[in-house]
This record gives structure tokens, C-alpha cells and sequence, in this order.
């Protein structure tokens, strides 16, 4: 599970009240589970996501149990983020438009505090045609066995063409290192999906 690989990375930078972001938090499933784990700490975690009715939800199911959560909505790119030891963004900048994409990515480095921790999972491109026509293959054959038949598989890619917009690793680790991060590596890697961890 990703989450629990999230979560155990977390342990490196989640200090006693300190701060940490998840942007596209959605159901803030991600964001509550960080926040339980860290609430001896008095880690404040902030969810973030241009949804509404997800930020409605996160805030309904965490309940008063977890009060050291919140949930906001916000577009990521006007959001104004406090000095922090980790921001996660599990799948979510390609999906922002990639002319605001570096603007972001220089945000999230300028708001860690140095030491701090950027963990960016992401669908990835391949870095050519025949790798990319390889993972193509291999990622519908691994819907096909979730269950999902070949129309509901081209529905999804055909409502996705101009919303989601996966760059390669290197472009990735690039917009990382053009925002500041130097100490970047690969901490989880399934077809075209794949995870890093950035430290300040």
C-alpha cells in the first residue's frame, strides 16, 4: 500500500509541531491517516483540493476525534503555504495545467523549512515511444484484470485527454531541481506510476 510507505517516510520529518501539507487531499483519507500517526507529536496536518464536496467529506468523516487536521478549500496555486517540514502531492500536479507546474513546484521548495521533506507521486511518462507503448500495454492489462472491460478502459483515457497531463521522470526531477531541491530518488516505481522523495 502507498499510504504505508507515505506514512513511514513521514516518520523522517513529521517532528514535534511541525507542520505538513497533503495538496489534492480528496477523500483526506492520506491526511488523516498522517495525523493520527503524528497526534503525540502535535503535528498539525492541512488537506488541500479545489473540490468542495471533497473537502466536505474529509471534514465530515474525521470527526472530532482528530483535532489536529483540517481540511481546506483552495486552489493550490493561490494557496499560501506556512513554513513546514513536509508537503505530500499523491497524484495530483498532473492535473495542473503545465504552464504553472514550475511555479508550484518553486512554492512548495521556498515553504520547506531546510531539512523538510517534498514526497510527489505521479503517473509518469516513459522516457520513449517503445518504453511508452510498452507501459500502455501492461497498465490495460492490469485494468483488464481489476475488472474494468475495454470500453469503460477507452472512456477513461478519452475524459482524461485534456485533463491529465503526465510528464516524464526526468521532467519531473527536473522541475524539482529547478526549484532548488538537490538530494531527489525514487522511492517507489510500478509501470507508470512512480514516487520521489525531495529533501530541502
Amino acid at each position: 500500500d502507498c499510504h504505508d510507505l507515505i506514512l513511514d517516510y513521514s516518520d523522517f520529518f513529521c517532528k514535534k509541531d511541525s507542520l505538513c501539507y497533503e495538496i489534492g487531499s480528496a477523500t483526506g483519507e492520506l491526511t488523516k491517516k498522517i495525523a493520527k500517526r503524528f497526534k503525540d507529536k502535535n503535528v498539525h496536518v492541512t488537506g488541500i483540493d479545489n473540490e468542495k464536496k471533497m473537502i466536505e467529506y474529509a471534514n465530515k468523516t474525521s470527526g472530532k476525534k482528530i483535532n489536529n487536521v483540517d481540511f481546506k478549500h483552495k486552489d493550490i496555486l493561490k494557496f499560501k503555504f506556512k513554513v513546514s517540514n513536509l508537503i505530500i502531492s499523491y497524484y495530483t500536479i498532473h492535473f495542473i495545467d503545465p504552464k504553472s507546474r514550475q511555479d508550484l513546484f518553486d512554492k512548495i521548495y521556498d515553504s520547506l523549512n531546510w531539512g523538510g521533506g517534498f514526497i510527489l507521486f505521479e503517473k509518469v511518462r516513459a522516457p520513449d515511444a517503445r518504453f511508452q507503448d510498452i507501459n500502455t500495454n501492461l497498465y490495460q492489462n492490469f485494468k483488464l484484470h481489476k475488472g474494468f472491460n475495454h470500453e469503460e478502459i477507452f472512456n477513461k483515457t478519452e475524459s482524461l485527454k485534456t485533463v491529465l497531463e503526465p510528464f516524464s521522470s526526468q521532467a519531473n526531477i527536473d522541475y524539482m531541481k529547478r526549484a532548488g531541491f538537490k538530494d531527489i530518488t525514487t522511492i517507489f516505481k510500478y509501470i507508470c506510476f512512480e514516487g520521489f522523495l525531495a529533501i530541502k
